[in-house]
């Protein structure tokens, strides 16, 4: 049986993208002027909403990868990658969020 670590290595990565898509865009707004703040926010929550959904699906494979193991190899691994897919899908849905308000109250103004 083969290890759980390429599989929460690859969704710590995957959780990695998620977390940091939208801190990325906002840079990428503040230090050029080809986008705005708003434009790379639309771009940046369904990136990290995405790659979160993927991190989590990679993790739960990781996760049953360990459980079916005799040595419990790789479980520091999975938890990181647990934390990682749950910050970015936390992240992505507040973002969500956001921008949905952002919409309702355009819509009223």
């Amino acid at each position: 049986m083969s290890s759980s670590r390429p599989a929460a290595f690859f969704a710590a990565l995957l959780g990695l993208i998620a977390v940091l898509a939208i801190p990325a865009a906002v840079l990428a707004a503040a230090y050029t002027d080809r986008v705005t703040l708003l434009e790379a926010v639309y771009v940046a929550v369904p990136v990290a909403f995405v790659a979160a959904l993927c991190a989590f699906a990679v993790y739960r494979r990781a996760r049953a990868k360990l459980e079916r193991s005799i040595k419990r190899t790789g479980s520091g691994a999975v938890r990181t990658a647990r934390f990682l897919a749950f910050t970015g899908l936390y992240l992505a849905l507040t973002g969500a969020l956001a921008l949905g308000f952002y919409g309702v109250l355009h819509l009223r103004s």
